[in-house]
């Protein structure tokens, strides 16, 4: 099967996109797996350092390669990672992409620490892809009253030097999207016009395109979203969508089945949500 290494790369050429996940539970990786497999795309499923705690590492990436032995191009990523030590967890134990998010940090620092990632990667596993993160988009993959405090847009500047100081094989911008989803329902414009001027200037700096992920697209329009993946934006995530959705179908369950104590059954119920949302999403 193709590393997603290749897989990003063709997508990066055509133009297309890669749909990115987060999962802590059984039920939406299942039914990822069961959409990729059925519209025979690839999917890129994300746990974050309090997800990868909850499931388990090894566990994770034993449960991705179990899907692509039966043929499905699924892969694993170690979302928004803030230690050496935990993305050395990630590589060591097979996952496909690493985040160092130093978003957070000063920028030296960020650079600093992020081209750490990026020397042990390639000495360690070059097939693993390493992305690091600029400007602020808070943390939160919950649903919000306002938006997060200190949120910032990167700057073009910041990125060549960042780019070209790290050596990250993708890159995740700051263009006015936010981690979670806003409970009004009103979630802040995508800076388009930024997405094109980081895209262009990347790709004159490096000589070569260098793939934009879009992190926090719960709730935003599908006019937005559309016009980001035009604008250059190659891979997106996902996750505050689907834990609404996941908690609101669970709690029908409890509500509808009082006596009932079968896990399996309270859950099935959010299978089918959960499959239109993904298949929705990919298909657009």
């Amino acid at each position: 099967m193709q590393s997603l290494r290749d897989v990003i790369s063709e997508t990066v050429s055509r133009g297309g996109v890669i749909w990115h996940f987060n999962f802590s539970e059984l039920t939406v990786l299942k039914v990822a797996a069961r959409v990729a497999r059925e519209l025979s795309v690839p999917i890129v499923m994300g746990l974050s350092e309090g997800e990868r705690e909850f499931v388990g590492v090894y566990e994770a990436v034993a449960l991705v390669r179990a899907y692509r032995a039966q043929g499905v191009r699924i892969y694993l990523n170690a979302d928004h990672t803030r230690s050496f030590e935990k993305i050395k967890e990630a590589v060591d134990a097979g996952f496909d992409a690493v985040i160092f998010d130093g978003a957070g940090l000063p920028l030296e620092e960020n650079i600093r620490e992020t081209k750490r990632v990026v020397e042990y990667v390639r000495i360690v596993n070059p097939r693993v892809i390493v992305e690091g993160e600029l400007g602020y988009i808070g943390t939160a993959s919950q649903v919000l009253k306002k938006i997060p405090k200190g949120v910032q847009k990167t700057t073009v500047k910041d990125v060549v030097r960042f780019a070209k100081e790290t050596g990250v094989d993708m890159f995740a911008p700051a263009v006015g999207n936010v981690h979670g989803m806003m409970a009004s329902g009103h979630e802040p414009a995508l800076d388009i016009p930024l997405i094109k001027k980081i895209k262009a200037a990347l790709r004159q700096a490096q000589g070569k395109q260098i793939p934009l992920v879009l992190h926090g697209a719960s709730g935003n329009s599908d006019t937005d979203i559309r016009a980001a993946i035009k604008a250059g934006i190659s891979v997106i995530h996902i996750n505050t969508e689907l834990r609404r959705a996941w908690r609101e179908k669970l709690e029908e369950s409890l509500k509808a089945m009082p006596d009932e104590v079968a896990p399996y059954k309270l859950l099935v119920a959010g299978e089918k949500i959960i499959y239109d949302f993904i298949k929705d999403k990919i298909e657009k």
